[in-house]
């Protein structure tokens, strides 16, 4: 049975990659942050005490900040494969938290690879990047493209991207990295885009919410299932040797075309809810994301299953359910939390 590590496994790339191993007989651990309430909602559904012998998944709690407790792990744990997914990775936050997102997102990535380096276990490294790095840089972007960072997250995301490399090249540690484009699925974040507008467009349908919120409507991406995307993940470490590899659907579609399909699909006028605020804005803005991943394609024999119109379609269905349960309780006299302006 392999062992994997899994960082930010409470995520949604984390909880449909832990899905997929514990499909394939392996041993789960995650990293998980401490906080004074739960956060392991998205894979509850997984975890069995660790008392019980089926018992697969193991989750730990720990810091990307702290080097120390991540070489611990990796000598304690000694995983075959580590998929390092935990970040800060808020485009927009990360210029209110620049310092904080360096941090984390950048130097987390050099002191796991320090870590793996240090403990000289046999492992594959996988390094979540970011099409964010792409930044100003033309479409169709591939592995060839030359970064133009316009966020500290992305800025974080090149130093972490190119700190694996160099491991790769210096001490022979089989480090990949995954250049994924945007992937939505009905565990999103809420406070990310595509989820922000399901989420909304849903509760205004039963009547709980009155308008919606959002920043550059013109800003396009390249939209993806995060569940087809973690395969890839899998995939890029079953391989004789590490490389990088672009992820990407080869379509990209606007914030207004995502908001339009989204109130279309339930009847409704976009138009007549969706309200721009410049806060959301970012001080530099990314105008189109268009991913090329033809080398995936080919090397990998990697290619999306789920298209534009059926992702729509299964976050719809998904905030719609939450919907209406909080209808029901609103109905029967209770408030609800909708923190999602």
């Amino acid at each position: 049975m392999k062992k994997a590590l899994i960082t930010g496994i409470t995520g949604q790339d984390g909880s449909y990659l832990a899905e997929l191993l514990l499909s394939k007989d392996y041993e789960v651990h995650g990293l998980i942050r401490r906080a004074s309430t739960f956060n392991t909602d998205r894979i509850d559904h997984l975890y069995r005490d660790i008392h019980d012998p089926a018992a697969k998944i193991f989750l730990y709690f720990g810091d990307l900040s702290v080097s120390g407790q991540l070489t611990d792990l990796l000598h304690d744990i000694r995983p075959e494969e580590i998929y390092h997914l935990g970040a800060q990775s808020h485009v927009r936050v990360s210029f209110d938290m620049p310092e904080y997102t360096a941090d984390v997102t950048g130097l987390g990535t050099v002191r796991l690879l320090e870590a793996i380096r240090k403990t000289g276990i046999k492992t594959k490294f996988y390094q979540a990047s970011s099409s964010e790095m792409f930044g100003a840089a033309p479409p169709p972007q591939s592995e060839t493209t030359p970064f133009q960072p316009q966020s500290p997250y992305a800025a974080a995301k090149v130093y972490a991207y190119f700190i694996a490399r160099n491991y790769r090249q210096a001490y022979n540690i089989f480090a990949s990295n995954g250049i994924l484009f945007n992937h939505e699925s009905p565990r999103r974040g809420e406070t990310f885009v595509t989820r922000k507008i399901t989420r909304a467009a849903t509760r205004i349908k039963l009547g709980l919410q009155k308008k919606l919120y959002l920043g550059n409507l013109d800003a396009k991406r390249d939209w993806g299932f995060a569940g087809d995307y973690v395969e890839a993940m899998w995939l890029m470490l079953q391989q004789e040797k590490p490389d990088d590899y672009v992820i990407a659907t080869g379509e990209t579609h606007s914030v207004r075309e995502f908001a339009e399909k989204v109130f279309e699909k339930l009847d409704l006028d976009y138009k007549e809810y969706v309200d721009v605020d410049r806060k959301y804005f970012r001080p530099t803005e990314v105008d189109v994301l268009l991913g090329d991943a033809s080398k995936a394609q080919k090397a990998l024999g990697w290619t999306p299953k789920v298209g534009f119109e059926q992702l729509v379609d299964m976050m719809i269905e998904a905030d719609g359910e939450i919907a209406r349960k909080e209808k029901t309780l609103v109905d029967a006299g209770h408030t609800v939390d909708a923190r999602i302006a």
